[in-house]
């Protein structure tokens, strides 16, 4: 008897998990990166190129590289002439590194806020037209369930529209 209840319950189970497969192989499941189809974007690459090519960011660019490059070259001299320095010398040494180190990171810390700006710009420009082309590729191609990229494990490239996406937004904003 204990057996006969256990046999139904699996196959129970069994019929049950065959219909629940049946319903997610009805459905079409994709997955977008929306933020990728956006950058990838021809209008996006345009303004990331400007961006890049302006001259504020070029001299913030060079005034990094430049501290950068004043760093290791003071980093280089004290690796060589450290022992022969006296404590005086060495602090004045250790305090030029220091001021070094920090325009360096001042002048990092402005191009990642210039850039950071710059993708919110670019997000709250092309964001609404983006909606619009998943919305549209989404209604083409059938999908049912549409899955953030970055939530998921393991997505084949079949099932990822951000390319596709990307090729619409950029049809709209021709």
């Amino acid at each position: 008897m204990r057996n006969l209840k256990a046999l139904m319950v699996a196959l129970a189970m069994a019929v049950a998990g065959t219909v629940s497969m049946t319903a997610v192989a009805e459905d079409k499941i994709a997955v977008v990166d929306i933020a990728r189809a956006i950058f990838s974007s021809n209008v996006a690459q345009e303004r990331l190129k400007q961006a890049e090519t302006s001259a504020d960011f070029v001299a913030l660019k060079a005034k990094y590289e430049s501290s950068a490059a004043d760093l290791q070259a003071l980093a280089k001299e004290a690796e060589k002439k450290r022992m022969t320095w006296s404590q005086e010398e060495a602090a004045e040494h250790q305090k030029k590194m220091e001021y070094a180190k920090a325009d360096a990171e001042l002048a990092g810390r402005k191009i990642q806020a210039e850039q950071q700006q710059l993708q919110q710009r670019i997000m709250q420009e092309l964001g609404p037209k983006a909606q619009e082309a998943l919305q549209e590729v989404v209604t083409e191609t059938g999908v049912t369930i549409l899955l953030r990229a970055d939530a998921v494990m393991l997505a084949g490239p079949e099932s990822n529209l951000t390319a596709k996406v990307a090729d619409r937004l950029n049809k709209k904003t021709q």
